[in-house]
């Protein structure tokens, strides 16, 4: 099957659920929506130069250990992102995690942030902010030895939970690829 995103309405597609039909934005309403176990991984990839990805790993940035500095931010981001994006519902965190996939021969580090809860809606969000605000501190601890450091491949690699089901991006996928999905899963 392939990634919800590829869906039009015509093919099945939802419409846009955050939009009446006036064109106003307004947050939806999940108070009949079933409560589940939800999770949803996110990345984001910081891309610098080759010889700064050691001195990420081992801490020796001159601002210190940027990947600390990165999780407690990724894991802050996550908990404050209905404060961010304005139409999040509030939801109750059961857990974060930040973790970095450094590689010094490609010179980037690869963000990965897990977020899940009990509830009516997704955390799919929680988990794009969460890699976000990891990969802007991580940018920040290392803009002094490069400052042409990119932030990139922001992206939900997978989901679980809820009424449209459970998907994940193939294995080291572009965005693009196709996906395995369960519709209606649990």
């Amino acid at each position: 099957m392939t990634h919800p995103r590829d869906a039009t309405p015509a093919q099945g597609g939802r419409a846009l659920s955050h939009v009446r039909p006036d064109g106003s934005a307004h947050m939806v309403d999940v108070s009949a929506k079933a409560e589940t176990s939800r999770e949803a991984t996110a990345q984001a990839v910081l891309t610098t130069r080759p010889d700064v990805v050691p001195l990420i790993a081992s801490g020796a940035l001159p601002k210190g250990d940027a990947l600390a500095v990165a999780r407690i931010a990724g894991i802050m981001g996550a908990k404050k992102t209905p404060e961010l994006v304005p139409l999040c519902h509030p939801l109750p965190l059961a857990k974060a995690t930040v973790d970095f996939e450094p590689d010094a021969a490609a010179g980037t580090v690869r963000i990965l942030a897990t977020v899940k809860t009990r509830g009516v809606t997704g955390v799919e969000m929680e988990a794009l902010t969460a890699a976000t605000v990891a990969a802007l501190a991580l940018y920040d601890m290392v803009k002094a030895v490069d400052p042409h450091a990119v932030i990139g491949d922001v992206l939900v690699l997978a989901k679980s939970g809820g009424k449209s089901g459970d998907w994940a991006l193939a294995p080291h996928a572009p965005a693009a690829a196709t996906t395995t999905t369960t519709p209606g899963a649990p």
